[in-house]
């Protein structure tokens, strides 16, 4: 063993002069992950030392730098012919004997009992990479499956001239590093083979939203290639990092990702890899079983704590692992901090939002929180480069490393492919610009020289709007907001919003709407999915298969996707409280869903029809309101989010109330068990006027202003020809409101309000702190507002009951 080579298992992170970033996080986790199952594939460094020894020998250094100082990036053609004749002069030039010898033992020792035909691969690892800093992820070539001597030497050599490759060249100029001080480290490490296993990212954090509590794992079949170039949408799974800490081993939520293909290793020495199709029946199956999701969380999470310690603060990760086909083992590849969501201020909220309206012409995945307008161009190779002007959105199928120096020049990236982790994706994070992969069909419907609005502000859908639309933003530093006494919480109904949701400081979920998961992660009757297997239709019965796929039971579809869409706003949320409401749907409402037909009576008035409390007890729904119970049970019991509570909407009589208690109970949600808490809605008149008898069944209250001021006034709240009348301040409907919050306090329990007055008027909100209401629940767009504006009516009250103090 020479200066020129190390194993892994001798490296740390002291070493990245020595090493590189890459190889020196080889070589930490290579040393300290634990005996867990998963490990680092053995391997080698081929030292800094190695390269500088090159550069000498073939007296590289003077010409590399001559040809440096010519480089400007204003003009893109000369910059690209100066790299590559840079990249030709280390290709042209050989490598020392010295060098060879040591790079051939050590590659000799790795293989042991397989000779020649261990198959590795080969890493570029710079001395600027991979840091908390400075990720430079995707700037250095890599080559995969190299098997024997001559092959490995020549994979060194083209690593070495990816040193100055146009994006790295041009990464450097825009960080201003030094191109001279910056060396280049090559790790070799034993090949998984994944080709007919899958692979994958993880991330410890949400990479969009920057939510701490949570590991994100993605995987496709094959390479991780198949990932990094957006040429799959991978599959995605959620663990929650305090859950799992406290023994719950769930992953709490699954998204089946479009895997129509997949990248494999070649079949000689050529170092090349090929796209090969996935069959249809694995593209409806998860790559992933939940315990191999769970190894990898485990895993992560141990890498995380050993990160931060080392650095001496949290230190998100971002890592890269495969899965052998051979020993069917899970490994990991790389490890490095992740660099975009790690180095946001949390007390600093930025929100984007839309003012204006327009048509949607393709939609995808949402990369970042943002929104821009430009004019789209279309890019289909590295020719097409110099037509795009600063300020375009790039508009590609997928994108290439190559493009780095024009991506940095885009407002924002729309691809036809790809998922979270592609370098699209990764690169839009670090631009700090938006993206939307994954539309499947961007490139057909949006033409070149448009002008489009992307839109990524509402959650992890993205959409490409047709021209300009009107949008404003809006900062805030929640650590200089004032808490006031009365708790103010968020009402939610998109699971895809419920990160982003978290991070503000509220008080929790005091409305968790369930319908919108029902419509859109479901969009079957309940019941139809109960009875699927005899129904008559034969062509409903064939769209809900389609529908549930990869499930065969229908109720297993509804409880798992209603579970998950429950658990993502408990997590987003955990320790904070979730007033889970179930659902509340209309018989018009529920006759949408496909399948609802079959199973909906028309009501002239389903306001104040079939609805609520009474729905669940009728034999009509009794089964599929056992179906919710699952979800919520499996959400508290075998996910851990013991923050969810329940809340009965539209409970009309005292015998209905005790009714749906003995119904929950029978399904396994009984009140006080488990610390479970039920809680009933407030918005008809029967529960104002009977509030201590509720009270003595219910764990809190929260009134529906909405349902209790049609109620109240006898106008239909859809009513067109009534809307002006229809006004939750009318001093009947407040007189209902203060009769129920005293009546509830004097009956010991809490009572909020999660309707929509105290979110369109003010002076409500302040009536509403003057009644002493314990809470308000109220929608993300207005939170700051009335969280200024409870405060500050809080203050002038305690400012009035103080001079009246004085007074007497």
């Amino acid at each position: 063993m020479t200066r020129f080579t190390l194993p892994f298992d001798r490296l740390s992170l002291k070493d990245l002069p020595l090493v590189g970033g890459k190889n020196a996080s080889l070589g930490e986790l290579a040393r300290s992950l634990p005996e867990t199952g998963i490990s680092v594939p053995d391997g080698f460094a081929i030292t800094t030392a190695g390269f500088k020894h090159f550069l000498s020998q073939n007296r590289l250094v003077p010409q590399i730098s001559g040809l440096i100082k010519q480089l400007k990036k204003q003009d893109l053609d000369t910059f690209a012919e100066i790299g590559q004749a840079i990249r030709n002069l280390v290709l042209e030039a050989a490598l020392p004997d010295d060098l060879v010898v040591a790079i051939s033992n050590s590659y000799r020792a790795l293989a042991n009992d397989k000779g020649e035909a261990c198959a590795v691969a080969v890493r570029s690892s710079a001395t600027a990479e991979d840091l908390p800093g400075l990720s430079f992820a995707g700037q250095h070539d890599s080559f995969l499956s190299v098997t024997g001597v001559e092959s490995l030497l020549d994979a060194v050599k083209r690593c070495y001239a990816s040193l100055y490759t146009d994006r790295a060249l041009s990464y450097r100029i825009d960080h201003k590093i030094d191109h001279m001080t910056v060396s280049l480290s090559v790790g070799v490490q034993r090949m998984v083979a994944s080709d007919e296993a899958c692979s994958g990212v993880m991330f410890t954090l949400d990479p969009e939203t920057g939510f701490r509590n949570c590991v994100l794992v993605s995987a496709a079949y094959g390479c991780g290639e198949a990932i990094v170039q957006g040429l799959v949408e991978p599959d995605e799974y959620y663990v929650h990092k305090g859950r799992l800490a406290a023994g719950y081993k769930a992953v709490f939520q699954h998204k089946l990702g479009r895997k129509h293909q997949k990248v494999v290793t070649g079949t000689d020495a050529t170092m090349d890899t090929r796209t090969v199709p996935v069959p249809d029946s694995l593209q409806l199956r998860f790559c992933l079983q939940d315990d191999e999701i769970i190894a990898l969380a485990e895993t992560a999470v141990q890498i995380e704590r050993h990160y931060s310690d080392h650095y001496g603060h949290a230190t998100p990760m971002d890592i890269e692992w495969a899965k052998d086909a051979g020993d069917g083992r899970l490994y990991i590849l790389q490890a490095r901090p992740e660099t975009v969501q790690a180095l946001v201020d949390p007390a600093i909220i930025i929100r984007y939002r839309l003012t204006g309206k327009a048509t949607t012409l393709a939609s995808g995945r949402a990369i970042g929180k943002k929104i821009a307008t430009g004019t789209a161009r279309h890019v289909t190779d590295k020719n097409h480069l110099g037509a795009f002007q600063p300020g375009d959105i790039l508009l590609a199928e997928t994108t290439s490393p190559d493009w780095e120096p024009i991506m940095k020049q885009a407002a924002a990236i729309v691809t036809d492919h790809g998922g979270r982790t592609c370098h699209s994706a990764i690169v839009a994070r670090e631009l700090g610009i938006p993206a939307i992969v994954g539309t499947e069909n961007g490139t057909a419907t949006i033409r070149d020289g448009d002008i489009i609005t992307v839109d990524c502000s509402a959650g992890e859908t993205g959409r490409v709007l047709e021209g300009v639309v009107a949008f404003k933003t809006e900062r805030k530093d929640i650590g200089e907001t004032p808490r006031p006494h009365t708790k103010i919480m968020l009402n939610a109904a998109d699971p895809e919003q419920a990160f982003q949701m978290g991070i503000l400081p509220s008080d929790g979920v005091g409305l968790a709407r369930i319908e919108f998961i029902i419509t859109h992660a479901i969009g079957v009757h309940p019941m139809a999915l109960l009875e699927l297997d005899t129904l008559s239709d034969t062509h409903l019965k064939q769209q809900i298969k389609d529908r549930i796929l990869p499930f065969t039971s229908g109720a297993d579809f509804f409880v798992q996707m209603l579970t998950e869409g429950i658990a993502k706003i408990a997590a987003a949320f955990h320790p904070r409280p979730v007033i889970v409401r179930l659902s509340d749907f209309k018989s018009n409402e529920y006759a949408a869903l496909l399948g609802g037909a079959t199973y909906e009576q028309a009501e002239d008035n389903p306001m104040i029809g079939f609805r609520g409390a009474a729905r669940y007890i009728h034999a009509a729904y009794a089964k599929a309101f056992a179906l919710e119970c699952a979800a919520v049970r499996r959400a508290r019991s075998e996910m851990g989010f013991d923050n969810i509570r329940l809340m009965i909407p539209f409970c009309r009589t005292l015998g209905e109330a005790d009714a749906v208690l003995s119904a929950m109970s029978t399904h396994g949600l009984k009140r006080d068990i488990d610390g479970l808490e039920v809680y009933i809605m407030c918005e008809i008149p029967s529960n104002v006027l009977s509030v201590a008898e509720f009270a003595e069944r219910f764990d809190g209250f929260s009134i529906g202003s909405n349902d209790l001021t049609q109620l109240t006034l006898g106008i239909d709240r859809d009513s067109a020809l009534l809307a002006e009348t229809f006004d939750e301040r009318d001093p009947a409907v407040k007189r209902a409101i203060t009769m129920a919050v005293e009546g509830a306090h004097l009956s010991g329990v809490p009572i909020g309000i999660c309707g929509q007055a105290p979110s369109d008027y003010p002076d409500f909100a302040e009536f509403l702190v003057e009644i002493g209401i314990d809470s308000m629940s109220v929608t993300s767009d207005v939170f700051f507002d009335i969280f200024e504006t409870v405060a500050a009516t809080e203050r002038a009250l305690q400012k009035t009951a103080l001079m009246e103090d004085m007074v007497q």
